[in-house]
């Protein structure tokens, strides 16, 4: 028996391609067609947006354990959160939340360490890149980070929030992204981490001037194997 996967859903973006790699590879662990029971809840991704700009972090939190509470009621027996910016709320959400969590940055803070790495650029939206979601879990790793300059993370926060999270994906987007990832590969960052689930619609390790840690897709992968334990 595997596990019931509950996917507290922010964007229908970055949480469909959560969904979509656990359905696609499960068959490389589980066979033909297979993979474990998803369940899936979001809320309207306005309401989250909301929060953040008001700074209401215990807000976020509510409406993630809303979501919790009815994937418990939907069977799930474990709960990821495919939108890096919310798990701000982490610390408020885990010990009232009625199943236990997956954190995303631990997931990507993992990989970088099983693949060598030593010092990740960051990028995301700007209350992901402000806040202290990865540097808390890179640094517990004994990893380094970098973040963009100011006005780097507004554009890329306007690129996510006005076109990636509604599946628009432009050239100047990419070309933005490799401009600002090449910049920080030049000052010493040795990989990526795509820290906006949206992010790997226009950015991977074909064209990124850094290697990538995708954090859609690793979380996806790290929930596969957690349910099959």
């Amino acid at each position: 028996m595997t596990q019931h996967i509950g996917i507290v859903g922010c964007s229908a973006e970055g949480a469909s391609l959560c969904y979509r790699t656990i359905c696609a590879e499960g068959e490389r662990l589980l066979g033909p067609h297979a993979h474990p029971e998803v369940s899936m809840h979001t809320p309207s991704l306005a309401d989250y947006v909301v929060r953040l700009d008001q700074g209401d972090i215990e807000g976020v939190g509510e409406l993630m354990l809303a979501s919790a509470q009815k994937l418990e009621k939907a069977g799930a027996d474990f709960l990821i959160c495919p939108d890096n910016t919310i798990h701000q709320a982490f610390d408020y959400v885990a010990p009232r939340s009625p199943l236990p969590w997956l954190h995303i940055a631990e997931v990507v803070a993992g990989e970088a360490v099983n693949r060598g790495y030593r010092r990740l650029a960051l990028t995301g939206t700007k209350w992901l890149v402000e806040s202290e979601v990865y540097p808390a879990k890179l640094s517990g790793r004994g990893l380094s980070f970098e973040r963009p300059s100011a006005a780097e993370r507004l554009e890329i926060n306007r690129i996510i929030m006005d076109e990636l999270v509604k599946g628009v994906c432009k050239p100047e987007a990419i070309a933005c992204f490799q401009q600002v990832i090449g910049r920080l590969g030049e000052g010493g960052c040795d990989a990526v981490v795509l820290g906006c689930t949206e992010i790997p619609l226009i950015i991977d390790d074909a064209n990124s001037p850094l290697p990538t840690l995708d954090s859609t897709r690793l979380l996806a992968r790290a929930a596969l194997r957690h349910a099959l334990k």
